[in-house]
């Protein structure tokens, strides 16, 4: 990202990982694995880190999507391996969170073990570098009363066997149609299966995808070239 110019995209949509190999044992911060690291929802990544590198790493993230981007929509999910560091980062950026939008995934997944509530939401981070104090967005295609900041959608099919982290194309379409114009540039820095892109294919929007992880480039590269949804 540090490689695009500033203010060079109309809208950033992504989600980063969520840190869910991190747990607690006797008090204490642990990783999940006790062989070799192998993550529960990426091939090669760990998804394991400290808790202050992962409130460090998003901060520089954000800041970097704030540079290149006015408007970033930011997806995280509150679990036991990042509560503190995603609390804590909304606290940091709280001067450029314009709005709070919840994604309501309709089905709850089941708890893993007892005494723990089913999870059924998500949350997305709606950031604004140049009027984060108004709840207007001067970009909106949507007309007045028609779009809720809780958005009821299924979770979906999972498109890429080694990528168990995905969101459905829907939920990138709400955003990515209801905030940005036909012809606009959205950046996944996150790129992942490469669903971000997909969606903006679909309507009409350019994108640029950055992706960590060298075959999970290729399948969403091959993805979105193909229109696989």
């Amino acid at each position: 990202m540090k490689e695009l110019p500033s203010d060079s995209v109309d809208m950033v949509f992504t989600s980063p990982p969520y840190n869910m190999n991190l747990r607690i044992r006797k008090g204490k911060y642990c990783s999940r694995q006790i062989v070799k690291e192998l993550s529960t929802k990426y091939e090669n990544f760990d998804d394991n880190l400290s808790m202050d590198d992962l409130y460090n790493f998003n901060v520089d993230v954000i800041e970097e999507c704030l540079r290149v981007s006015p408007l970033v929509f930011y997806n995280i999910q509150i679990l036991t391996g990042n509560k503190p560091a995603f609390f804590k980062l909304m606290g940091y950026f709280s001067d450029y969170i314009k709005e709070i939008i919840i994604w309501d995934k309709v089905n709850a997944q089941p708890a893993i073990s007892s005494g723990v509530m089913n999870s059924q939401f998500e949350i997305i981070l709606v950031l604004e570098r140049t009027s984060p104090m108004s709840r207007l967005f001067k970009t909106a295609q949507f007309d007045r009363g028609t779009l809720s900041n809780v958005w009821a959608q299924k979770r979906g099919k999972k498109s890429c066997k080694t990528h168990g982290a995905t969101f459905p194309v829907e939920l990138v379409e709400k955003a990515v149609s209801n905030f940005t114009e036909e012809g606009a540039l959205i950046l996944d820095p996150f790129m992942g299966s490469g669903t971000t892109g997909v969606a903006c294919k679909n309507l009409k929007r350019s994108f640029i995808g950055i992706e960590l992880d060298e075959g999970y480039f290729k399948f969403a590269k091959n993805r979105i070239e193909n229109n696989e949804q």
